[in-house]
Parts: structure tokens; C-alpha cells; sequence
């Protein structure tokens, strides 16, 4: 596969329409720590709702999304309800503190509860979680932007797409701050979503059958008596294929998403930019509705390629799925858009990736360069140098922007090599081990908001166990244990359920320290 004329066309004039934006943008420079990093709590709720959805949804998303359909049904999609009663939960319980608060990172109301201490090692275990997460996730974008613009994955190819990838995203927002990343999100969810409708619309003329046939053909029972389009799974099943069940649903996913929407810097910090709590709880809310849709796009050009290549009784010109290119295991999306897509769509497949893949750079640059500045490095300079400038932290937070963009992408080459080189899984822990970390920092906020326990040594305690007890229950992690171990497969979901419930009883555990303050309740 080769990128045409008409391909590159599309490409470059993607980039020429950011870089447009980026300069509109970037007319209005942040004079303090509040514009760099809140945007001057300023940004209208649908905008900031828009990029909260847009730094949801990664390049992994975009191109794993599909599998979900192809391999599995809808039962991904019921795992939203656990997301709609998470978000409802941290607009009541953690937003309007934020806002009561004035913070600019979340891990501030730790220090209002506790002391600095516990703010700084909440930060650190965020930024040690954020660094493996998006790093991994920058490199699997790079391997897809490899393939599809230089057609190999050899490591100059990788390490380009690593570099190119990095390079925009710091370009897009090192001067702007959060308020260029939310003007820029908007734009790669428009460009992503797009790409998906055309590819979709493509995919289903291409299969030539009416609405009412692809119907019958996935509503049809499988050889395990369920179908295609089932989407509440009630299985009582606890281990990794039962993920998606409603009971998983109901509880891991909405501890998950707790912790994404209210304790994740990354996505937090967009709805802290709002004028108001009621403005940020309406584009949490807003983007926890608009996921649904997005997502079901993805997961039906799943449905649609499982026809496309697994039922030659419906589709005569079926074709056949390998599931690799150059070695290298892909999705079937990836294989799709690699051997089957014309010109022109090709190109933009090209940028939606890149549109994804931005969309998660970019807030993991300016949401991990707010704790280092926010959480670790201001507190210290101001021990030393009281009368510190506010555009000293602004260019503080744009040299801590640019440490970010290099740790992400060494990361993102480390995980490129480890694969290739290695049989350890570096890739599946770097992925999964955001969830190792929200088990202690949802330790730590349930004992800091629903009791008046705990104290600074019980929060780094509670986030150790926390990301311990859930590292230790990793299969490969259970197989270097003992073989016996290995075969106990539990779901990541019910995973964090444990990790959590460790991580509170062990924060629990530290009695209150003098003079802690006590957390009140918030009416909206």
C-alpha cells in the first residue's frame, strides 16, 4: 500500500488547517498560571465537553474500537451506565469542591484534607501512571502512522511517527496552554468522527446488503446462543471475558470512571476551565452522553467488517482477514484501511489517526505539566523566592510541557523496542497501569471526602497497596508466581473493585492528624 497524491493532499492540508488554529488560537497569550492552565476558567461547557470527549477517545479507540464489534457485540456499550452514574457522582461530590476550592490541580483538595505531603505523592502517582499510559498509547499511534504513511514499521519509520507526533502536539499547545489543547480537541474529534462516518459509509455500500438484512444476518444466534447485537450481557462471569457484563458495569466501570472524570488531571483539568461548577458539571455530563454515539460508530464498522470477512454466505466477495502486516499483529480495522480503502479515504484514515492520536497527547502534556509546576515545583520555589512572578510559572509550565513530550515519547520508543526485542509484556503494563493507580488515589479521595480519618503517611501507604495489590493480580506478573496462580483470571474491573477497597481500608487505618480540616458538603 502506497499514499497517493490524493492522500497527501488530505494530509497536508489537515496539518495546514491546525496549524491555522493553532495560530488563531495563540493570538492570546496566558499571562499567568491560571490562563496556562484553566484557561482563565473561562471556556464555554460545550467546547470543554467536546475535549473531554476527544482526550476520552485515542488513536487506540479509534483503531480498537471496531474489534470490539468485530470479535465480540453491543455489551461494551452498556458499560456506559456505569460512566453516566460516575459522572453524576463527581458532580455531586468533587466538582463544586474543585471550584470551591480555586485548585488547580485536583490533588490540592489532599492538601486541603491532609497536608502537602499527600498532595505531592497523589501528583507523583499520577504522573508515574500518565507517564506509562501515554506513552504506550503514543507508541501504538506511531506504529499505525508508520504503516499507513511509510508502509513498514521499522524503527527509523516508528521513531519518525514517534517524533512527528510529539512534535505537533507540543507545537499546538506549548504557547496557548489548556485553552489551545480544548480549540485543538475540537477540531481532532470533528476530524476523527468524520473519518469514521466516511469509512463507515464506504464499508456498508461496499457490502451491497439493505438495513434489513445486515439486521437479520446480526441478530442471527451465534454457536453460544447470543447474537451479535446483545447489549446487556448478565452472565455471572467474573474473569476477563465478563468484563463488559451489566454487574461489571455497575460497579468496576463505575469506579473507573470516577476516577477518570474526577481524580485524572488529564480530563479533569478541562472542566476545572469552566466559568462555574454548574459549567463544568453540564460538560461532564454532556460528554459522558455524546461517548455513546461516538463509540457505537465504531463498534457497528466493527459489526460491518465481521461480515465483510467472516460471513462469505452474505457477502460473496468476503475477503480474508490475516491479522498481521510485517510480523506485527493489527486490528482488524488497521487491516481493512491497509488492504482495502481507495485513495482519498486512505489519506484520511491517515489524519483521523493522528486526529485521535493528538487529542490524547495533547492533554497528557498540559495536564502533567500543571502537577509538576501546580503540585511539585511552584510550592518549592516559593519556599525559596515568596515573590515569584506569575509568568515565571508560565514559562515554568512550557519547560515542564517540553520534559513531558520528551518522557512520553522515550517511553513511546522504549515500549517500540521492549515489543520487538522482548517477551516481557512492558506494553500491557504500561496500558493497564493507569488502573494499578486509581486504586489508591480512589482509596485516598473515598476516606478523604467520607471520613474524618487518615493522615499524609496512610495516603502514601493507601496508594502503595492500592497499585500494588492490583499489579500483583497481572497474569504475567500471577505466572512468574507460580503456575497454579496463573490460571486465576479475574477481570481488570473487578480488579480495581479489590485494589480500591484495600487502598481505603489502608488509608482508613491512619488516624486523623491534628488540626486536618474536614471536607463539608457542597450544595450545587
Amino acid at each position: 500500500m502506497q499514499l497517493t497524491l490524493l492522500d497527501w493532499i488530505i494530509f497536508f492540508g489537515y496539518f495546514l488547517l491546525l496549524a491555522t488554529l493553532a495560530i488563531w488560537v495563540n493570538r492570546r497569550r496566558a499571562n499567568n498560571s491560571s490562563d496556562y492552565f484553566l484557561g482563565g476558567n473561562n471556556m464555554p461547557p460545550l467546547l470543554v465537553a467536546i475535549s473531554v470527549l476527544a482526550t476520552s477517545q485515542s488513536a487506540a479507540t479509534f483503531l480498537g474500537g471496531p474489534d470490539m464489534g468485530f470479535r465480540g457485540n453491543l455489551s461494551y456499550l452498556a458499560t456506559n451506565i456505569g460512566a453516566i452514574i460516575a459522572t453524576l457522582l463527581v458532580i455531586k461530590w468533587l466538582i463544586p469542591r474543585y471550584y470551591q476550592l480555586k485548585v488547580t490541580t485536583v490533588y490540592e483538595l489532599l492538601e486541603s484534607r491532609f497536608d502537602a505531603t499527600a498532595k505531592n505523592h497523589a501528583g507523583k502517582m499520577y504522573l508515574f501512571g500518565r507517564a506509562f499510559a501515554s506513552g504506550a498509547r503514543l507508541y501504538m499511534a506511531a506504529l499505525a502512522v508508520a504503516m499507513l504513511l511509510f508502509n513498514n514499521i521499522e524503527p527509523a519509520s516508528v521513531i519518525l511517527a514517534i517524533g512527528l507526533l510529539a512534535i505537533v502536539g507540543l507545537a499546538c499547545t506549548m504557547a496557548g496552554g489548556i485553552r489551545s489543547v480544548i480549540y485543538t480537541d475540537a477540531l481532532q474529534c470533528a476530524v476523527y468522527v468524520t473519518a469514521a462516518l466516511v469509512v463507515l459509509g464506504y464499508l456498508y455500500s461496499s457490502l451491497q446488503l439493505d438495513l434489513a438484512s445486515l439486521y437479520q444476518v446480526l441478530a442471527a444466534p451465534l454457536a453460544d446462543g447470543s447474537s451479535k447485537l446483545l447489549l446487556f450481557d448478565f452472565r455471572p462471569d467474573f474473569s476477563s471475558s465478563g468484563v463488559f457484563t451489566i454487574w461489571s458495569a455497575l460497579t468496576g466501570f463505575v469506579l473507573l470512571n470516577i476516577a477518570a472524570f474526577g481524580l485524572d488531571q488529564d480530563m479533569t483539568q478541562r472542566v476545572l476551565t469552566c466559568k462555574t461548577a454548574a459549567g463544568g458539571a453540564k460538560a461532564l455530563l454532556s460528554s459522558a452522553l455524546m461517548v455513546i454515539p461516538v463509540m457505537l460508530l465504531f463498534i457497528v464498522i466493527g459489526l460491518l467488517l465481521y461480515i465483510y470477512y467472516q460471513r462469505p454466505d452474505v457477502f460473496s466477495h468476503s475477503g480474508q482477514y490475516s491479522g498481521s502486516f510485517a510480523g506485527e499483529q493489527i486490528t482488524v480495522f488497521m487491516y481493512y484501511v491497509l488492504n482495502e480503502l481507495p485513495s482519498g479515504l486512505r489519506g484520511l484514515v491517515v489524519v483521523g489517526v493522528i486526529a485521535a492520536a493528538l487529542s490524547t497527547i495533547t492533554s497528557g502534556l498540559n495536564s502533567m505539566a500543571s502537577v509538576l509546576v501546580a503540585d511539585i515545583y511552584q510550592p518549592w520555589r516559593q519556599r525559596r523566592q515568596p515573590a515569584t512572578g506569575e509568568r515565571h510559572y508560565v514559562r515554568a509550565g512550557q519547560y515542564a510541557m517540553l520534559l513531558t513530550a520528551l518522557t512520553l515519547s522515550l517511553m513511546a520508543v522504549l515500549c517500540f523496542y521492549w515489543q520487538q526485542y522482548s517477551a516481557m509484556p512492558l506494553l500491557a503494563f504500561a496500558l493497564s497501569v493507569m488502573v494499578f493507580s486509581y486504586s489508591g488515589l480512589l482509596g485516598v479521595f473515598f476516606t478523604a471526602l467520607f471520613s474524618q480519618r487518615g493522615n499524609s503517611r496512610s495516603v502514601t501507604a493507601a496508594l502503595i497497596a492500592g497499585f500494588t495489590v492490583t499489579l500483583l493480580m497481572q497474569p504475567y506478573l500471577l505466572t512468574l508466581i507460580s503456575p497454579t496462580l496463573a490460571s486465576w483470571d479475574l477481570g481488570f474491573s473487578w480488579q480495581l473493585c479489590i485494589g480500591t477497597l484495600v487502598a481505603w481500608l489502608v488509608c482508613l487505618s491512619g488516624k486523623a492528624q491534628p488540626g486536618a480540616a474536614v471536607i463539608t458538603r457542597v450544595e450545587n
